[in-house]
């Protein structure tokens, strides 16, 4: 059998599907259809192959079923259409629900030996904890904590800790989690075939900031496992971890070309925000370009050209992990920074997202990067002149209000397929993806959210006052930010600002006529819009004449 999903008119995955081979597709059992539009349809297969798994996930809500595809031996099941007589219409197979859905009940699903392990945050657990349930059984009322031997909980809710999911294999529970504002890999030894824990440990990395994660693994029965990690200096290493004895393996690394590992550093600083919370950022630079440790307060001897880069929505995380596209702009002397603002997990699911960074708190989310901009200007880490931002998709309705409430901190932004008609977009359900976001950012069509809402929509907020330079990029296929909302909002900038006739300072819109909401899919095409993007930044730092030393 194939099993596959299909969208509705608003480009929602909505249906999942079974396909016999040899059989003709209008001969296709519709297993499962989700009619609610706040819902998104999605399907795996548990690492044994025991078992599909069919989930309906909106933002804050989940609901799991899943069918049995094999025996505890492993033998493939027959299911009853595949033995009705000939001509009988049968039923498709039918799915088992493991726990209804309720309002702000969120759980995921993996399964070995008789056990589901689940992730969730039921009972108050807002950044999430592991649970177990017998497979035949796998209700709520069924779930009991993860446990070692003697009865005590193992990884319990913590609010210092986000466990985001768990992965199975023969004797070895592997979770995924953040920790201290980054991801985390802890090991469980599994005591027996049942869900009690022997050990737990967790992975040690090297370096004080990285991103670690499980790499791909498929196979259930093994002893090592395949760990991705990486850092601002580090390129991305495969290793084997040795689930027994703890030995780290590289497997392979990333090459990049003529490049030095040992001429670049990076340091993580935590900036104290206008309500007192305490914001991460990541600094990336050239030992040899920027003499940090020189100034006050292990600041640059004398201000660096500095380029500021955040997101902060969907409690997606911005990690700091390395990346070659960085290495143009800190090898002219450049230090690259990352805001990790409240929006993301950084910090912790509940108190970084769900609290501190959506709905009625989003603000926090401007604030933290302005916040983080002026405090870098004071340590002497960088100065308004010689400062740029940059956001995307998301992250550029964060350049939006940032330009709008600070912009005598950058010389320029750049905002990429930038969310800015925030009212306009969010008021109508037809436009693709909609409904969906209202458990992001409120529904304007509800009076609590609408005046929260319109307080922080950039577009509605452009107002008389000087505005830095600002390229605006978008895609006229995009589906996820419709072209007018950028195209709009450019024109709003250029209407109201005040900048002088003679002011070098400028707003450019730059449409591509082929591309969508994630720019170029070609990589040679992508490379040059990047190019042309850096070029027009360096430019507007001063820095354009200034050549790139080699790294090695």
């Amino acid at each position: 059998s194939v099993f596959y999903s299909t969208f509705d008119e608003a480009h929602r995955p909505c249906a999942v599907w079974r396909h016999v081979l040899g059989t003709p597709q209008s001969a296709d059992q519709k297993l499962f259809e989700e009619p609610d539009g706040l819902f998104y349809v999605s399907m795996d297969k548990t690492r044994d192959g025991r078992l599909l798994l069919v989930s309906a996930d909106s933002t804050e809500t989940s609901e799991v079923r899943f069918l049995e595809l094999t025996d505890k031996s492993g033998k493939t099941l027959e299911f009853e259409s595949d033995v009705a007589a000939e001509g009988a219409a049968a039923p498709p197979p039918k799915l088992k629900l493991i726990q209804p859905r309720e309002f702000k009940l969120r759980y995921s699903v993996e399964h070995r030996s008789d056990w589901l392990f689940i992730t969730t945050n039921e009972g108050g657990a807002n950044n999430e904890k592991v649970v177990v349930a017998p497979l035949a059984t796998p209700g709520l009322e069924h779930w009991k904590p993860l446990s070692d031997t003697q009865g005590e909980p193992v990884l319990p809710h913590d609010a210092k800790r986000t466990v985001s999911y768990a992965t199975c294999f023969e004797n070895h529970l592997v979770v995924k989690g953040r920790e201290a504002g980054l991801t985390q890999v802890w090991v469980l030894d599994m005591a027996g075939k049942g869900p009690q824990v022997k050990s737990v440990h967790r992975v040690e990395w090297p370096e004080a900031a990285y991103e670690c994660g499980l790499g791909p693994n498929f196979e259930m029965e093994t002893k090592a496992i395949r760990l991705a990690f990486s850092s601002p200096v580090s390129p991305r290493r495969s290793v084997s971890y040795n689930l027994d004895t703890r030995k780290m393996t590289t497997v392979k690394e990333t090459p990049v070309p003529n490049y030095d590992a040992s001429l670049y550093a990076t340091a993580r600083r935590h900036i104290t925000a206008r309500d007192g919370t305490k914001v991460p950022v990541t600094l990336f630079w050239r030992k040899d370009k920027v003499n940090v440790g020189a100034g006050v307060n292990d600041a640059p001897a004398a201000p660096a050209a500095l380029h500021l880069y955040g997101y902060g929505s969907y409690g997606m995380c911005v990690e700091p992990s390395f990346s070659t596209r960085t290495l143009p702009l800190v090898d002219r002397g450049m230090v690259y920074a990352v805001a990790h603002v409240r929006g993301g997990s950084e910090n912790g699911r509940w108190q970084w997202y769900e609290e501190g960074g959506k709905y009625l708190s989003k603000r926090n989310t401007f604030n933290d990067f302005v916040d983080v901009a002026d405090a870098l200007v004071k340590a002497g880490w960088t100065e308004p002149a010689r400062m740029s931002c940059e956001g995307r998709s998301a992250g550029g309705l964060l350049v939006g209000n940032v330009v709008n409430q600070a912009p005598h901190l950058f010389r320029a932004a750049l905002a990429g397929v930038p969310f800015v008609d925030l009212m306009v977009t969010m008021c109508d359900p037809s436009i693709p993806l909609t409904t969906g976001e209202w458990e992001e950012w409120g529904n304007p069509n509800e009076p609590k959210y609408f005046d929260y809402m319109l307080s922080y929509s950039p577009i509605d907020q452009v107002r008389a006052q000087e505005y830095p330079s600002i390229l605006i990029t978008s895609g006229l296929h995009d589906p996820r930010v419709a072209y007018w909302e950028p195209a709009k909002w450019a024109q709003h900038l250029r209407a109201k600002r005040t900048n002088a006739p003679d002011d070098a300072r400028k707003i450019l819109l730059k449409m591509d006529l082929a591309a969508g909401h994630f720019s170029a899919s070609d990589r040679y095409k992508y490379l040059r819009e990047l190019a042309f993007d850096y070029a027009w930044m360096l430019d507007e730092l001063g820095l354009a004449d200034g050549k790139p030393t080699k790294s090695g």
